[in-house]
């Protein structure tokens, strides 16, 4: 006798924010990218009213923040008409830029069409660390410029730091440039390990002696700075004893639109190759986030093996990450090898320490940039 099919879990209410992905175009080449190996050309990407569209079921549905991020979100000449309709919408935006093809006209051009918040990413405090790690002469300097722009345009500015073996030593310089920039918020943020950071690995592994002292380095700032920078610090899982909530647990408070239309429950699911994800060109976004099989994979707790499913923590860290359990353990239910009761915990640790002393320097960079795809009528 067949089992019954068990009813969908519902989702604990409307997701608080999407991460809109409006291309995978950008002029750098960070070897820690979030996006996927296999990157998609303009020509594939959602049209202009295929967004809109997402962006009205977004607020129908509730969303309250809309993440306008990439690739580099500003190659779409369709951004302030998305950015409008997300206004109209009393939908908060913000940017998430690598700044480098911005100008005083086009962020003006930004802001009246409603542009509310800007997160400009750095590789480093110096020149040229910063420009070998994101592959683009002269990027850094041209950040510092825009950054001032942005503020100048009365923007707030948040500055985000992705740090790894190559630039963690200078983190104190990073906060310092972060206040001189005048950022109302630093993200640092440990490199997590999928997608192109996960390829390169052995040359951004912290080591050990690295995490210890940026700990540290954060809590001093944090102290020294309160009412002027706020610090956002996420540590690095592969060096952790128990796995973070990772975006708030699948499926509960975040969903990611790629920019084909694929609609993901973290940004970098597409690495769980076992798993298949619908699309806004199929399915009404409400629909895919109400019942859709991938959000239903790993929501709630009803799916977790043991340790998991007997742990106190079992709706604190929703399991941690999927992604990483996928990645090290080639099973996506697998118990994040983040938490210190996984039996992959050890071997996690080992790998990193082992990676972190090894000396590898060397980049594998993505290489979709701007001028390597032909732009579309419709956003490109």
């Amino acid at each position: 006798m067949t089992e019954p099919t068990p009813p969908p879990t519902p989702p604990p209410g409307p997701p608080l924010g999407l991460l809109a992905e409006l291309t995978h175009r950008c002029p750098l080449m960070c070897p820690y990218c979030s996006n996927p190996l296999e990157l998609s050309g303009a020509r594939a990407e959602l049209a202009t009213d295929e967004w809109l569209r997402v962006i009205d079921d977004a607020a129908a549905m509730g969303v309250l923040q809309i993440h306008l991020s990439g690739g580099e979100p500003v190659v779409r000449r369709d951004l302030e008409q998305l950015i409008a309709r997300c206004r109209a919408n009393e939908i908060y935006t913000n940017l998430i830029t690598a700044g480098v093809l911005l100008d005083e006209a086009r962020l003006a051009a930004l802001a009246e069409a409603g542009l509310e918040h800007v997160q400009l990413s750095i590789q480093g405090s110096r020149a040229e660390t910063a420009d070998r790690i994101g592959g683009y002469a002269g990027g850094h300097q041209k950040k510092l410029e825009v950054a001032g722009l942005i503020r100048e345009a009365g923007l707030p500015l948040t500055v985000n730091a992705v740090v790894h073996r190559q630039n963690l030593d200078h983190l104190d310089e990073i906060i310092e440039l972060a206040v001189e920039l005048g950022a109302r918020r630093l993200e640092v943020a440990h490199t997590q390990y999928y997608g192109w950071a996960y390829a390169n690995r052995a040359a951004l592994m912290p080591t050990p002696e690295q995490v210890t002292r940026a700990n540290e380095v954060v809590a001093a700032a944090e102290e020294r700075l309160k009412g002027v920078l706020a610090i956002d610090y996420v540590v690095p899982d592969y060096y952790a004893k128990r796995p973070k909530a990772c975006m708030g647990g699948w499926g509960r408070q975040f969903l990611n639109v790629t920019p084909t239309g694929k609609v993901l429950p973290c940004h970098a699911a597409e690495s769980i190759t076992d798993m298949t994800f619908e699309t806004v060109r199929a399915r009404r976004l409400p629909e895919i986030w109400a019942d859709g099989p991938a959000f239903q994979r790993f929501r709630g707790t009803a799916w977790m093996p043991e340790p998991c499913r007997s742990c106190d923590r079992r709706e604190i860290d929703f399991g941690g990450c999927r992604c990483q359990a996928f990645a090290l353990t080639g099973d996506a239910a697998a118990t994040d090898p983040a938490c210190g009761l996984s039996p992959h915990h050890d071997r996690m640790v080992a790998l990193a320490e082992g990676e972190s002393t090894a000396g590898a320097d060397r980049f594998r960079y993505r290489t979709l940039r701007q001028k390597d795809v032909v732009g579309s009528a419709s956003g490109g």
